[in-house]
């Protein structure tokens, strides 16, 4: 993606930590003739498997993706994406002074590149549900368990799915929060969001105050 440095991150336990908490990625994969084909599905993050970490997910065996991906070792897109937030020029202290200024768009996006390959071991299938489901349930008061459920409804619903893995081979961050204005235009950011009625705008404005240059 188009990632000038100013808003580059590059850190892997940062973009690890992203992408566990904003966990719903999009899969984006070319069939052998060349049509892009998506997927948006949770996925669990292995740091210590492969040489940048492994990505692990499933998809409902009914979705042609796992039919439709190439297979010939071709390069697989998972995209993450969190808080965003429009820009209004009007919060910038420049456009009093020159008022050379326009809208913008502020937002965090994690895209993380590899090798893919579908799983269809019954084994592996269950291990990795149980997985994501402890991941989501651990919090709660009486958290959920793939034993909750009877065994036979279990072993049907993993029929009906096909894990997916994508051993990573390359991470990208960008964090595209105003750091490229000046500490004036920015602190009319922080001030503008952080007054919104909307939740995301101001978590938009804390990362905003958190990512300004030093």
């Amino acid at each position: 993606m188009y990632n000038p440095s100013s808003f580059a991150e590059s850190r892997p336990e940062v973009l690890f930590e992203f992408i566990e908490a904003n966990s719903l990625g999009a899969l984006v994969t070319t069939s052998p003739s060349g049509e892009l084909f998506a997927t948006h599905l949770p996925w669990l993050v292995d740091r210590p498997t492969g040489q940048h970490g492994t990505l692990r997910g499933h998809i409902a065996r009914a979705n042609p993706h796992h039919r439709w991906a190439r297979a010939d070792g071709a390069e697989a897109l998972v995209m993450f994406t969190g808080h965003d937030a429009y820009v209004r020029p009007g919060w910038y202290a420049s456009k009093a002074e020159t008022g050379r200024v326009v809208p913008t768009w502020n937002y965090v996006a994690v895209h993380a590149y590899g090798m893919l390959r579908f799983i269809d071991d019954p084994a592996i299938l269950r291990e990795l549900v149980e997985s994501l489901t402890a991941r989501h349930e651990r919090a709660r008061p009486t958290p959920w368990q793939l034993s909750d459920a009877p065994d036979d409804y279990v072993q049907q619903q993993l029929r009906a799915i096909v894990g997916v893995e994508l051993t990573i081979t390359r991470l990208e961050g960008k964090w595209k929060m105003s750091q490229n204005r000046s500490s004036e235009d920015i602190d009319g950011v922080v001030h503008g969001l952080g007054e919104s009625e909307v939740t995301s705008d101001r978590a938009v404005a804390d990362i905003v105050a958190a990512r300004r240059p030093r």
